[in-house]
């Protein structure tokens, strides 16, 4: 299974508004659409980190070329991992797709830590930054504010440097908090299956799983496992009766 940490910066919106609270702006008081400015991934347990913007390709408000190369490793990708991605990154990069006339990835599977977070914990923050450091896994680096985005959309090169780093240190964060957050994750995709491997653990594929005690259903008893390398539990896919049956 190939499982794909990533992450996504995106250029404002600009307009013309006449206050800055709760203020509705119609359609035709902007001036400019949003774009991709840059993105980076990493694929898991991989030390690479590959990143993209578009001031490497000539344009900076020509986003293009990042989304084709994005859209080559979401093709590849079994699962993907984004921290707010059902409600910003995937999102916004399918509609990038959708005016650009690129066709959809092939399906993949998503985990969103963001929705997890939430749904799991109590951080004191759902954001990335304070779930990293609430877990003792590092922090986002400094942007300085919106200044950077502003140079940015000016073509400075330092700033789309000083964006990239940004942008790749919210990716090894994500990884970092997503195997914390592993084993809590109901539902994950089952890693074994992609390996055809019956005796690995279904979240993290290690081979390191230890039979604790038992689950029951309506179906009948089946024998619990933990994996020692993860932590995540399981249970087995047949019956102990069945079980027992295809050995005898």
């Amino acid at each position: 299974m190939k499982v794909l940490i990533f992450d996504i910066e995106t250029a404002p919106l600009r307009g013309y508004f006449w206050r800055i609270w709760k203020e509705n702006i119609g359609y035709n008081q902007l001036i400019d659409e949003w774009f991709m400015l840059t993105w980076a991934a990493k694929w898991l347990d991989e030390d690479e980190v590959i990143y993209d913007s578009t001031h490497l390709h000539g344009a900076h408000d020509d986003d293009t070329p990042i989304l084709e190369s994005l859209h080559a490793l979401l093709d590849e990708a079994d699962v993907v991992v984004a921290h707010n991605g059902n409600r910003f990154d995937i999102p916004k990069v399918n509609a990038r797709f959708l005016q650009k006339g690129i066709l959809p990835p092939s399906p993949y599977k998503s985990i969103y830590t963001f929705q997890l977070a939430k749904r799991q914990f109590s951080f004191t923050s759902n954001l990335l930054d304070g779930i990293a450091k609430f877990l003792g896994l590092g922090e986002k680096v400094d942007t300085g504010g919106f200044e950077l985005w502003e140079r940015c959309l000016q073509g400075e090169t330092a700033a789309f440097e000083d964006m990239i780093k940004y942008n790749i240190q919210d990716v090894v964060l994500l990884e970092k908090v997503y195997k914390e957050m592993r084993p809590w994750i109901p539902n994950h995709p089952n890693i074994a299956n992609f390996a055809d491997a019956t005796d690995a653990c279904p979240k993290c594929g290690e081979k390191s799983l230890q039979k604790r005690g038992f689950s029951y259903t309506q179906v009948g008893k089946y024998q619990r496992f933990q994996c020692t390398s993860c932590g995540g539990w399981s249970r087995g896919r047949l019956t102990v009766r069945d079980r027992e049956e295809n050995k005898g």
